[in-house]
């Protein structure tokens, strides 16, 4: 794109939303440029609307310019989907945020919410809380200030078994057709007329009432997931980023739509829970429990976290500040922390590791043990580690279940949680992703980078301790395994060595994963480090003909209209 094309559209932005809200300094776009853990590219600018009819102005006056349109919400993404990839976009490209469009509104009493395109799940979680109501996830699984919209475009798991991905058919969003003109739909299943900034307008000040908000039979939740999950003899996985049961519009959209609101349904909130920290040295003894449990409609959990000791470890050493932060300051605050920790980094670390992660680690060594006393008896005594939740009616035939599988000894072992050390142990499970990030930091010399999977393993494996070949394990400063052990959805952080090929090595990974049939990306879509499988492409090219949203995401082609129809992963 010329320089007078970009300075038209720059005004044409700045009219919209204000010369504030259009950033076009690299220092003040590199944090909306540059992924949470990986990817990064060049921006004409990062335009951040303040309200839905502002978004759809934006994506006009970016889609008559013909840029390429990056819409972000939080940027909590692990695979680098939500920002450039490079700098080789038809037009250049323009990323609109949505961090400022975070409105969350209620439907009925609470059990349904309609979320606009930048809401976080933290804020839907504290909106729901006085109608003893709860979201599809909640926080404790991989990201800090994660969106709500974002997690249905991905087809995000979380940690809750019961609920499946993040799924809904409701939802407001635009296309952009092949000749480059752009279409609001609205499927939410509330009447708010027919010109698209009307429609925006009344979502944006809630000028409806409950007459507007129809009945609809179409699905704001994956509601056959308790089903499918408890298909343990089935050879598919339970979920994955692909898998066409959860491809509907917006959800697993991966940016080829611009979303603007969707409509999802809430849950009753679990009062009543008791949690199980449990420990083994043999995988075997977790897979009896995984099969025994999944197969009695009666014993279904509420949540099973795993954690290898290695990841413990690492967690441990490297994610104490996050711990402390998240434990004392609340889940609130931490998005407007990182935030400025990310401008921080923009100015101060020119092209090195980040200042901030150096910083921050220095602080966390000195920061007093914040686990449990018998977490860490755990942690010497067992390489393998699940905090499983029930329910509280399950909680006696759990116990007499886990009394016959871990009777203690070299068998395994269990206890039953106080409040605090449940909470210590899903908040320390939390913080393993961010981890690894900062052992990269605070490592540049031995590791390379990260090569993350979060991989889904069908629902009939037994083996799923994975057993790295030689060859491989010798390029491996450290391999951290964690994950969703019921939905047998697990990721796979590798600390690669310096001097080792990362994108060799992944590939390499891949082969083996293919034979084990498992499915990859599980629940962080395809971003720009996986290939979108044939079903998947065909799905994001039906959404965007024109090619002009995310282009090139899952190594399709970039061009307009897919002209170079062959993807080149």
């Amino acid at each position: 794109m010329s320089d007078a094309r970009d300075t038209r559209l720059i005004a044409a932005l700045r009219q919209v939303v204000g010369r504030r809200h259009v950033l076009t300094a690299p220092n003040a776009t590199a944090r909306f440029r540059h992924g949470y853990r990986t990817g990064g590219g060049a921006a004409v600018a990062v335009a951040r609307p303040g309200t839905l009819v502002e978004m759809w102005r934006v994506a006009q006056a970016c889609a008559a310019a013909d840029v390429s349109i990056i819409v972000q919400a939080s940027n909590t993404g692990l695979t680098g989907g939500s920002t450039p990839d490079g700098d080789d976009y038809p037009g250049g490209v323009v990323i609109i945020s949505t961090r400022r469009i975070g409105g969350i509104q209620v439907l009925g009493a609470g059990e349904q919410v309609l979320c606009l395109a930048g809401a976080t799940l933290h804020r839907l979680e504290a909106a729901l809380r006085p109608f003893d109501r709860e979201p599809h996830s909640v926080i404790g699984s991989s990201c800090l200030g994660a969106s709500v919209v974002g997690g249905v475009c991905n087809n995000s798991g979380g940690s809750l078994i019961r609920r499946g991905p993040a799924f809904t058919e409701l939802a407001l969003f635009g296309r952009i057709a092949t000749d480059g003109t752009l279409h609001l739909v609205n499927h939410l299943g509330i009447e708010l007329g027919d010109d698209p900034e009307t429609i925006l307008h009344r979502l944006d000040t809630r000028a409806f009432d409950a007459g507007d908000v129809r009945p609809s039979p179409a699905r704001a939740h994956d509601d056959s997931y308790i089903d499918h999950v408890r298909d343990i003899d089935n050879a598919v996985p339970a979920r994955f980023n692909a898998d066409p049961r959860c491809l509907f519009e917006a959800a697993g959209s991966a940016g080829k739509l611009i979303v603007f609101a969707v409509r999802l349904d809430t849950f009753a909130r679990e009062t009543d829970t008791t949690t199980f920290y449990i420990g083994t040295d043999d995988p075997e003894r977790l897979t009896e429990l995984r099969r025994a449990m999944l197969a009695d409609p009666a014993l279904l959990p509420i949540a099973g976290e795993y954690l290898h000791r290695t990841a413990f470890d690492i967690a441990d050493r490297y994610g104490r500040d996050t711990f402390v932060a998240i434990e004392r300051l609340g889940t609130e605050r931490l998005p407007a922390f990182f935030a400025a920790k990310a401008r921080f980094d923009a100015i101060t670390s020119h092209g090195r590791a980040p200042l901030s992660d150096r910083l921050l680690q220095w602080v966390g060594k000195r920061l007093p043990d914040h686990l449990p006393h018998r977490m860490r008896d755990f942690r010497d005594r067992f390489a393998h580690h699940l905090i499983l939740k029930v329910s509280g009616d399950q909680a006696a035939p759990t116990t007499a279940l886990l009394d016959r599988i871990f009777p203690g000894g070299a068998a395994g072992d269990h206890f039953t949680c106080t409040a605090q050390e449940s909470a210590k142990a899903f908040l320390h499970r939390f913080v393993t992703a961010g981890a690894a990030v900062r052992y990269r930091a605070v490592h540049p010399r031995q590791v390379a980078d990260i090569v993350a999977l979060d991989i889904a393993l069908p629902r009939n494996t037994r083996n799923w301790v994975e057993r790295l070949p030689s060859q491989l394990s010798g390029d491996v400063v450290h391999a951290l395994y964690y994950g969703h052990f019921f939905c047998h959805v697990f990721h796979q952080d590798y600390l690669v060595r310096t001097g080792t090929d990362p994108i060799a090595f992944e590939h390499a990974l891949w082969k083996l994963l293919d034979a084990r049939g498992a499915q990859y990306p599980a629940e962080h879509n395809v971003g720009h480090l996986y290939v979108a499988r044939p079903a998947l492409a065909d799905f994001y090219r039906t959404l965007d003909p024109r090619n002009q949203l995310n282009p090139g995401i899952g190594h399709t082609p970039r061009a307009r209209c897919w002209s170079d129809h062959v993807a080149d992963g």
